[in-house]
């Protein structure tokens, strides 16, 4: 690795550009702008446009996003048994910043957010009714309530998180232990050498901007969606469109509030505050639901889950007709690939002094069995609603999916602690809506001021307002549907410039024996 050179990084300082890379701040913000213009004044054409790329994508890449998301995994666990995993993230003497707990919480609450409020209950009760996976005469019953927890695991689970796992490992690895910038572009930098600088690495870091704020934006939208169902639940907000509109823009300027403050105040404190109101929620749900079943539910897929896994991660559709895997797993896919760049940025920025081991299985074993753990809970308890107490909630899954979680509140029959539980609920969607904002935010201008951990107040502003005004866009345009390509689209390509990361990690993996770090404060190599 060569010495590092600041000034390669053509970082502007003064007026407009200071602190930025001047063409990354303007491609970034053209590219943006123009999506946002062509949104408002042909909603209609963005929409046909999405829906073409959805198509395309289902009939013909389908076995690309699957074969990927199983190469990415069975790469993070050979990183761990490796002999590189007693590696540090870092210089040897480097330790982590963050507490365990703190740590988790931030990687948690970037790496999950609100897309595991929305879809815990929503997603099973579609399962259930007619996932693949299913034995005959095993829909819309309990019996297939195990199969719907399998397909909700799957997309959920490793597959997801060994993806930030490669980026977050790559960019801590360059960015605190070889000494370059905390962007995309230097994990190129065995491949790529100093044309890294140039217009190659403007590329990588621009592909990974649009993965990230395509990425938040579907997030946003799907938020937007179940704040307003929960103020409409307690409140009697009306559900009009407008209100979700109001509802992206007034949350994007808190959370834009929470990225000027830094990773170390309001991001911090956000994300522990969302683990604990979370920890509130599943212990709610344990003890107003049917606790034993639950739990028994959580260990029975578990089981489950380490059997199918493999299988069913690597199921491809033969059915050319067919749309539920397109719409499902490699939707699911696509959306991981294309918060990628932004998750695994931000939990690069937080692991230093980590060791590789350490960082694979912190990020890829704890998050996923909370994760599994949650789901077990809230959508078990959906399913156990549904078909051991006719709940309704597949109706109302199906009438609007921003619903069902307040539903099951109603349900557990609490009066007014179920009307604090659904507040509580509410509040804990808002805080993960503005971690994932502000931790985009945070990322995307990391990414344009070439790796400074405190990029410029007025970018952050910024990027703030626009991932807010995409996803208005991307409602405007075509709702979910137009949300889900989104992802999809922006996961595409990055997907190519993560194999390029990875070979760029092995190859300087494989370099680590031979080479010498010189001690803190020394001159850098």
């Amino acid at each position: 690795m060569s010495d590092y050179d600041e000034s390669r990084l053509n970082v502007g300082t003064r007026g407009l550009f200071r602190d930025v890379n001047p063409p990354m701040a303007t491609m970034s913000k053209l590219i943006i702008l123009l999506f946002v213009l062509a949104g408002v004044i042909m909603p209609d054409r963005v929409g046909g446009f999405f829906s073409g790329v959805q198509s395309w994508i289902n009939a013909t890449l389908n076995w690309y996003y699957i074969l990927s998301i199983a190469i990415f995994i069975a790469f993070v666990i050979g990183l761990i048994f490796s002999r590189f995993g007693s590696i540090r993230l870092g210089k040897d003497e480097d330790r982590p910043e963050f507490s365990t707990f703190a740590w988790f919480s931030m990687l948690f609450g970037a790496g999950m957010g609100i897309g595991l409020l929305f879809w815990s209950v929503a997603e099973p009760m579609y399962h259930v009714q007619n996932a693949p996976f299913l034995e005959p005469g095993t829909e819309n019953s309990m019996e297939g309530a195990v199969t719907a927890m399998q397909v909700t695991f799957l997309h959920w689970g490793l597959h997801g998180w060994g993806v930030y796992v490669i980026v977050g490992m790559a960019l801590a690895y360059f960015a605190y232990r070889k000494d370059l910038p905390l962007t995309i572009r230097a994990a190129l930098y065995p491949i790529l050498g100093e044309r890294i600088y140039g217009a190659w690495g403007h590329t990588a870091d621009l592909l990974a901007i649009f993965g990230t704020v395509f990425g938040v934006a579907t997030t946003l939208g799907l938020g937007a969606g179940q704040i307003q169902a929960g103020l409409n639940h307690l409140f009697g907000v009306p559900m009009d469109p407008w209100v979700k509109y109001l509802l992206i823009m007034v949350i994007s300027a808190i959370a834009t509030l929470s990225a000027v403050s830094g990773v170390g105040r309001g991001i911090k404190i956000l994300s522990e505050v969302n683990m604990w109101l979370s920890i509130f929620m599943i212990i709610a749900f344990l003890l107003a639901g049917p606790t034993v079943f639950l739990l028994g539910f959580f260990i029975t897929n578990i089981g489950e889950y380490i059997v199918n896994v493999v299988p069913m991660g690597l199921w491809v559709n033969p059915d050319p007709e067919s749309g539920w895997q397109g719409a499902w797993t490699v939707f699911y896919w696509g959306w991981w690939i294309a918060w990628a760049p932004f998750v695994g940025m931000f939990i690069a920025r937080v692991s230093r002094g980590r060791t590789i081991r350490e960082f694979a299985v912190g990020v890829l074993i704890v998050p996923t069995l909370i994760t599994f753990f949650w789901m077990a809970v809230f959508g078990g308890t959906a399913l156990y609603q549904e078909f051991m107490q006719d709940g309704g909630i597949i109706a109302a899954v199906n009438e609007d999916i921003s619903k069902p979680l307040f539903l099951i509140i109603e349900n557990f029959g609490l009066g007014f602690i179920g009307s604090i539980m659904s507040f509580v609920a509410l509040i804990l969607i808002i805080t993960y809506f503005v971690t994932s904002s502000d931790s985009g935010t945070l990322v995307v201008t990391t990414l344009i001021s070439m790796g400074k951990e405190e990029p410029p107040v007025a970018y952050r502003v910024f990027w703030g307002f626009g991932e807010g005004a995409v996803a208005a866009v991307l409602l405007a345009s075509g709702g979910l549907g137009a949300l889900q390509t989104a992802s999809l689209a922006a996961g595409l390509p990055f997907s190519i410039i993560m194999f390029l990361m990875m070979w760029g990690l092995i190859k300087a993996l494989r370099e680590e024996p031979a080479m010498q770090y010189p001690a803190a404060g020394s001159a850098r190599s």
